[in-house]
């Protein structure tokens, strides 16, 4: 019997505790690549405030007075 023999379930309840089994690795999978997303993206805003401060001071020491565009409606005004 080779080792992909022994994998193959045999019965309906090895092949119910297979496909949970299966399941439950899928889904911890899932979780997994959904926190590190999540990390990234918290990362990133972080990493975009931090510009946007260091922008900020740059302007301030050129003398260049900071503004604020308004965005409505997805159109610049």
């Amino acid at each position: 019997m080779s080792s992909e023999e022994k994998d193959v379930p045999q019965n309906t309840q090895d092949l119910t505790v297979f496909v949970q089994n299966l399941l439950q690795q899928m889904q911890q999978r899932f979780q997994d690549m959904s926190d590190a997303i999540i990390q990234r993206i918290d990362d990133m805003g972080g990493r975009i405030d931090e510009l946007e401060k260091s922008i900020g001071e740059l302007m301030t020491q050129a003398g260049i007075e900071e503004t604020t565009p308004a965005i409505t409606g997805g159109e610049a005004s």
